[in-house]
């Protein structure tokens, strides 16, 4: 639980990019956090694993129960980066978010 409050706490770091994943649902799971997140590249679950041996952490996609990719060996201070980059971040962004906006608005 402590790690899984740890992970929450780094993700927070930069709630705005955090919220823009559609964030929700956080759960402790054995050695990390669970969310789901509704981004632009990834709709269902992400993971993060803390990998005591390499003291790295490893992010997992999961969609319909399957894992889509892992992203491994990341350090703490590239988590909302790289969860940013697999979730979200696409090469052309601010127009997807333009477009998205006009379409819930």
């Amino acid at each position: 639980m402590e790690l899984a409050q740890y992970i929450l706490s780094v993700l927070r770091t930069n709630i705005t990019v955090m919220y823009s994943w559609g964030f929700r649902n956080p759960v402790a799971i054995n050695n990390g956090l669970r969310f789901f997140v509704n981004g632009f590249k990834h709709q269902g679950w992400v993971e993060v694993v803390y990998d005591e041996g390499w003291d790295l952490f490893t992010i997992r996609l999961i969609k319909g129960g399957k894992l889509v990719k892992e992203i491994e060996q990341v350090y703490v201070d590239m988590l909302v980066d790289t969860i940013d980059t697999a979730v979200e971040r696409t090469a052309d962004y601010a127009t997807d978010v333009e477009h998205w906006l006009e379409d819930v608005g």
